[in-house]
């Protein structure tokens, strides 16, 4: 028996796809092209335009391309036939051209590979995400300066490792999440300037003789500019990390206050209590009301964490390759649909969020977190080392709590105690008013400095936030209205094309 040497094959398949194939490939593709939808009809409409510019395709068959894009623009994805049986959703988009006009339908592959329509249509699904959602950041933390104003005077005793540290005020807490989301909605509009940037003309990885400009075709579709390497531009994939990261980040910060105001929220805790419209009753527990809105939120974190990191592990692949895209298609609008979904869901459960001053102040009343200004007080008023101070007031409060006398009923006496037990010596203080030290209320008011606890860094804060957030709101509105207009544009020149006699 003689071997028979197997010859590659060349060209394309000659027989469909196997099923197997189609239900593992082709149906994962076919489920993401109502995110592509769209931008694939902008993205067409733009390149027959700039062949027809170019003297490339004829005129008949411009003005039959135009009108069938012009059509299906108006057919929602879902009712459009994407049949996985057919291949990607670009041959069933294929499919239904020639269908329709026959081979002027051809004259869409003209210098141009499907993948390069794809790559055009998923930036302009995705800038429109970008836009919405930070927008929607802007608003959730609006309604949080709005709250944080609002609770400006209300005493927290603030808390690292569920222990209390120092007093503070609610609304200050409440700030600390507006922050990291500002700069979130910052990086969403960075990212956005650029994604913004247009893939056309690129070809597969050199470009393509049949055009000598790619500039129309990003001035057509609304882009800032072009991806100025072609074989960048197809297979770029830093950016959209640099997207799910950010929306990473994003709801990571909402997981975190959803996990405090879980805990706040608890019987033990009682400090603040989530409205009704965002719990959830126990089937079993006729006393249970389940804060289900903050479950909502920490898991979401987890599956955009989750998504971010399958996305890099595809996307470590030898360059030029399709699977780092062809999954990008449906997971990179998936978590930044989630991502919305879950910025205005983080913005309705604090709206509503019923706070309870009293539970807050109960706490520090019972506690000790004024500790820390006691020993900065010793500082610097008897002019000892920190360290000596730190062990003396530690030392203090571990009797009081002894003898059950909270931290605002701590005498000089105490204090003069446990530094002679300490020290040898005496301090002085017995006699000695400590309630400028020791009161929450006055301990909040000490902290004036930039970013602190006072009604006046808070106003400052607050006032400085509200500046920026306009600013992003206004920067994302603008970027929305160009994108409007654009696309107004490009189908009112394909119309007058269409309809010209």
């Amino acid at each position: 028996m003689t071997d028979t040497p197997i010859r590659r094959a060349h060209g394309f398949p000659q027989t469909g796809p196997a099923p197997e194939l189609v239900e593992s490939g082709f149906a994962l593709e076919n489920a993401d092209a109502g995110f592509l939808h769209h931008g694939l009809n902008l993205a067409d409409l733009a390149h027959v335009l700039d062949l027809a510019r170019r003297g490339i395709v004829p005129g008949p068959a411009e003005k039959a391309l135009l009108g069938l894009l012009l059509e299906v623009l108006e057919i929602p994805a879902e009712e459009f036939d994407y049949d996985p049986s057919y291949g990607e959703p670009y041959n069933s988009r294929e499919r239904y051209f020639v269908a329709r006009i026959g081979d002027d339908a051809g004259w869409l592959h003209a210098g141009r590979p499907r993948r390069e329509a794809a790559r055009v249509a998923l930036r302009l699904h995705l800038r429109r995400q970008l836009v919405e959602l930070a927008t929607e950041a802007v608003a959730t933390a609006t309604d949080m300066v709005a709250r944080a104003e609002e609770h400006a005077a209300t005493l927290l005793p603030d808390q690292t490792y569920l222990q209390q540290a120092q007093p503070s005020t609610f609304g200050h807490y409440l700030l600390s999440f507006v922050y990291s989301t500002v700069r979130d909605a910052r990086r969403l509009l960075d990212e956005l300037d650029e994604l913004n940037t247009s893939p056309g003309g690129a070809g597969c990885v050199n470009g393509t003789r049949l055009l000598e400009d790619r500039g129309p075709i990003a001035v057509a579709l609304g882009f800032g500019g072009v991806i100025p390497h072609t074989r960048d531009a197809m297979w770029q994939v830093d950016g959209l990390i640099h997207v799910l990261a950010t929306v990473a980040s994003l709801l990571s910060n909402f997981s975190k206050l959803a996990e405090d105001l879980e805990i706040f929220s608890s019987s033990e805790f009682d400090f603040a209590d989530l409205d009704d419209a965002y719990s959830r009753s126990s089937i079993l527990m006729p006393q249970k009301r389940n804060p289900y809105a903050l479950s909502i939120i920490r898991g979401a974190s987890g599956v955009v964490i989750g998504r971010l990191t399958g996305f890099l592990a595809v996307t470590k692949s030898p360059s030029a390759r399709s699977d780092n895209l062809i999954f990008a298609y449906g997971e990179v609008p998936r978590a930044l649909d989630l991502s919305l979904r879950i910025t205005r869901l983080t913005g309705g459960v604090v709206r509503t969020l019923r706070v309870n001053p009293r539970r807050m102040r109960e706490e520090l009343d019972r506690g000790y977190s004024q500790a820390t200004d006691l020993a900065e007080y010793l500082t610097q008023l008897l002019d000892v080392d920190y360290r000596t101070a730190y062990v003396v007031v530690g030392n203090t409060v571990r009797e009081a709590a002894r003898r059950g006398v909270p931290g605002a009923e701590i005498t000089g006496a105490m204090v003069d105690e446990a530094a002679r037990a300490h020290t040898g010596a005496d301090w002085g203080l017995t006699g000695r008013d400590l309630s400028g030290v020791l009161d929450p209320r006055a301990v909040v008011a000490t902290r004036r400095a930039e970013g602190g606890a006072s009604p006046e860094a808070l106003a400052a804060m607050i006032t400085s936030l509200r500046e920026r957030l306009r600013g992003l709101a206004a920067r994302a509105e603008e970027q929305g209205a160009r994108f409007d207009e654009a696309e107004a544009r490009l189908v009112a020149t394909a119309r007058a094309v269409v309809e010209a006699p």
